[in-house]
């Protein structure tokens, strides 16, 4: 599904992030590809955790996020290659559609130890290198975490809870100059979202109708989210910290109408 302006190539220089070392959870694929390929273009040494091999030339190394032993084994090795850890980049998570009154307990705790309590352990495991290169952390939260589609329950409290344990991340890592933002990306253009709109019976329409959701008239690229994570990262946002950066478009700023009010 390809719905918006093709992403533009990264032309800049690649001396941003030179030298620092980066771990992307969930990288494998989707945004957390993006957002490894645009921190390495951006010079960054990168390490895809994920439980999937990417298959190219990204620096793998198998993780799951939900057990800490997987974790510190991922961060020890990240350590012992290169001597250090700036950039965490907690992206690793999964979601599905459970309606609220027969949910699943096991479904409603997966999702909340992939997508909040992943992020709290790797956080967790990497603080130590984090603190003596003054990094940063860039945790990847989601519009649905201020908003809410049907049958996202556990999506939605997993996603909320990401954007509060950011604000916390700055508040106890900020004296150790670690600084600790989110992205909340909106419709990006992943293979889950094609794949759930190709089954569409009338996929153009659903193209239409999603670009229409956003002001600036089409759905997002993963790179989008990528470039925001790298600035999250770089000196460039050395006073940010505790925010909540959206990424969508427009789309949370645009209340909708019905139907026939809209022009």
């Amino acid at each position: 599904m390809t719905t918006q302006p093709s992403a533009v190539s990264d032309t800049r220089s690649s001396e941003r992030l030179a030298g620092r070392v980066a771990l992307v959870t969930g990288g494998a694929q989707g945004i957390g590809r993006a957002i490894a390929q645009r921190l390495a273009n951006a010079g960054a040494i990168v390490v895809v955790g994920d439980l999937n091999d990417p298959g190219d030339a990204s620096q793998w190394i198998e993780l799951d996020v939900t057990s800490s032993d997987s974790v510190a084994a991922c961060v020890d090795e990240i350590a012992a290659r290169y001597g250090r850890l700036d950039i965490v980049v907690n992206n690793a998570g999964i979601m599905f559609e459970e309606d609220i009154e027969t949910h699943r307990e096991s479904s409603w705790q997966k999702m909340l130890d992939v997508n909040l309590t992943g992020p709290f352990l790797v956080t967790k495991a990497a603080v130590p290198y984090l603190k003596a290169s003054k990094g940063a952390i860039v945790n990847v939260g989601s519009i649905e975490g201020f908003s809410c589609n049907p049958g996202h329950a556990a999506y939605a409290a997993s996603k909320a809870g990401v954007h509060g344990l950011t604000g916390a991340l700055a508040v106890d890592l900020g004296p150790f100059g670690i600084r600790a933002n989110a992205v909340a990306p909106g419709w990006i253009d992943t293979e889950l979202n094609a794949s759930f709109v190709d089954r569409h019976p009338d996929r153009d329409e659903v193209v239409r109708q999603l670009g229409e959701l956003h002001p600036v008239g089409h759905i997002g690229d993963p790179s989008d989210v990528g470039d925001v994570v790298v600035w999250l990262a770089s000196d460039e946002a050395r006073f940010v910290t505790g925010q909540v950066i959206t990424v969508d478009g427009g789309r949370l700023s645009k209340p909708p109408l019905p139907g026939i009010l809209q022009a």
